[in-house]
């Protein structure tokens, strides 16, 4: 068997997945170009975390941010390849970063017409522990230093057998959230408990989610009542690819995607996965708050 056998020669790339939809809507290009920037930044944020030991970027910065996480000096890094790689795709007007209390208003002559709003590096508390970070796209793929497309229209399962949760603050939880997990325990229907599953990188465990089913939980508890994930660079973007997928974002209340932002950092309560056990978790939280 020659070596070529076990080499895709024809792998569909982000940018090429990317270029050919742009192509397809007949658009002006300009998502696409800011698209492929942000693949472009991503990358480099990968080879950074891979060299970040004998680059000495391990370890706090000596700030904290606008939403009070310590800065580590990847995050640092991390933002400013983001930014300085979507203000020079001439695609974007306005970015709004974690890391950064207001937002940033891309100079005229390099402004494009779209807001772009991200997290640099999810996870980025668990950096000199080695557990996940980053964000998600597709796969990276160091053979040929590229994202490939290694399936199509993925869909994820109506209920799952995972629930993903930090019970650290079981202390802190409201009612219907310690209900809820009581039944996902201890089930009186005969039905097998759930396995439980927490990373604490929200980019793994929501990626766990998506691909096993189940349910990610970060709700509001009697110390945060809106929870701690942000909405427009954090549960957004994790609700429209888990709604993409056939599952549900919510509150509890309300959909995720259905929220007005009334701040930049605004925080959201949520629990994602798949449709039933979000449906579940919804019909438990309604219940309790007309009693």
């Amino acid at each position: 068997m020659s070596d070529s056998s076990t080499f895709d020669t024809n792998v569909v790339t982000m940018t090429r997945f990317v270029m050919e939809q742009g192509r397809k809507a007949k658009g002006t290009g300009e998502l696409t170009t800011l698209l492929n920037s942000l693949c472009t930044a991503v990358k480099a944020i990968s080879s950074a975390v891979r060299k970040a030991g004998i680059a000495h970027l391990y370890g706090i910065a000596g700030s904290t941010n606008v939403t009070g996480d310590q800065v580590k000096k990847l995050d640092i890094l991390s933002n400013d390849l983001v930014i300085n790689m979507l203000k020079s795709s001439f695609s974007s007007c306005v970015l709004v970063s974690e890391e950064n209390d207001k937002a940033i208003i891309v100079e005229p002559d390099r402004r494009g017409k779209y807001i772009v709003c991200f997290d640099p590096l999810d996870g980025s508390s668990n950096i000199d522990c080695l557990v996940s970070i980053g964000t998600i796209f597709a796969i990276y793929k160091k053979a040929i230093g590229e994202f490939i497309l290694v399936e199509r229209d993925v869909k994820m399962k109506k209920r799952g057998k995972i629930y993903s949760l930090n019970e650290g603050y079981a202390k802190y939880f409201d009612p219907a959230v310690t209900e809820y997990l009581q039944n996902k325990k201890f089930p009186q229907d005969g039905s097998e408990p759930y396995g439980s599953r927490y990373i604490g990188s929200m980019v793994a465990d929501v990626h766990r989610t998506l691909m096993y089913g189940g349910i990610f939980l970060y709700p509001g508890n009697t110390k945060s009542p809106k929870g701690k994930l942000r909405l427009l660079y954090e549960c957004n973007p994790m609700a429209f690819i888990m709604e993409q997928a056939g599952g549900m974002a919510s509150t509890g209340f309300e959909n995720i995607l259905d929220i007005q932002p009334e701040s930049i950092h605004q925080r959201a309560p949520v629990a994602m996965g798949s449709s039933e056990d979000v449906l579940e978790y919804i019909a438990i939280c309604q219940k309790h708050a007309k009693k």
